[in-house]
Parts: C-alpha cells; structure tokens; sequence
C-alpha cells in the first residue's frame, strides 16, 4: 500500500539499503503492534502515522550508531549558482541520491527541517544537541548540496 513511499523515506535517513529496509520491517512492526492507539481522522491519517513511525524508527536507528555531533564553527564559502535550473532538471531518483551522499547528521537535520518541516528547537530536542547546531547542520547540508549540483552541471 505505501511500501514505495515509506522505503524512500527511509532511504532520505539511512544510506545503506539493507539497514533502510530493515528498519521499515521495523516500522511495520511498530505500527501493527500499535495499530489498536491509532484514531481515524480522515482521509491520509493513516499515512501520515505511519510516516511518523518510520521517521521515528530511522532516527532511532541512527540515535544507536551514536552519530557524532559536531559544532557550529564552520562558515563556507558563499556559493552562487542557479540551483532552481539544475533541481529542474534531475529526476527524483538523481535528487535522493544526492541527499544520500550527505553526511548522517547532515542527513537527518535537512530532512527534518526541509522534509518533516520541524523547527529547529524540535530538531534539536530530538536529537539532543542545541538549535544553533541543528542550525549548522542545516546550513552545512544545504552547502554540500549546492556544490553537489554544480558538480552535477558541468
């Protein structure tokens, strides 16, 4: 029903297939063996609860490897380019490979901030370091992915 979805949310967290895949397995489990907590509110609840599983077994797959955290000490290089003429031209699959090659923390803060649309004081509690870090990642994400697609350009 939603496998498709949900495998590519997964692998918006986690690099490694294998690890992707287990953890929806994971999922699944979580949201049958909840199933009964669950409350009905229309149409695209169901989705939306379990993409909060997923999310939240993807983080807490990554909380295990215990990522290292880092500081927000880092100011790069401005980087201009047109990146609305390049993300126009890259297939969906090309723009999640992209993401993949991000760093984990990276990884987890720009979907988080971009995709899950949390704000940075959630981010930061949910991961355990302070909004100003979340913020760094965030911005450290989006600065390797700029240069990512000027790679991807030429």
């Amino acid at each position: 029903m939603y496998t498709d979805d949900m495998m590519i949310l997964c692998l918006r967290y986690i690099v490694n297939e294998q690890e992707a895949l287990e953890t929806l397995m994971d999922a699944w489990l979580s949201f049958f063996g909840k199933i009964d907590s669950f409350v009905w509110r229309g149409e695209g609840s169901t989705k939306a609860w379990l993409k909060k599983i997923v999310t939240n077994q993807c983080l807490m797959r990554l909380r295990k490897k215990r990522l290292p955290v880092i500081t927000p000490d880092y100011m790069p290089e401005h980087v201009q380019s047109n990146e609305d003429d390049i993300i126009g031209h890259l297939a969906a699959k090309e723009i999640l490979e992209l993401l993949r090659q991000l760093p984990d923390m990276h990884r987890t803060v720009f979907n988080l901030c971009i995709f899950e649309e949390m704000p940075h004081h959630e981010v930061a509690a949910l991961l355990e370091m302070t909004e100003s870090t979340s913020r760094s990642y965030l911005f450290r994400a989006r600065e390797i992915l700029k240069k990512q697609l000027l790679n991807t350009r030429i």
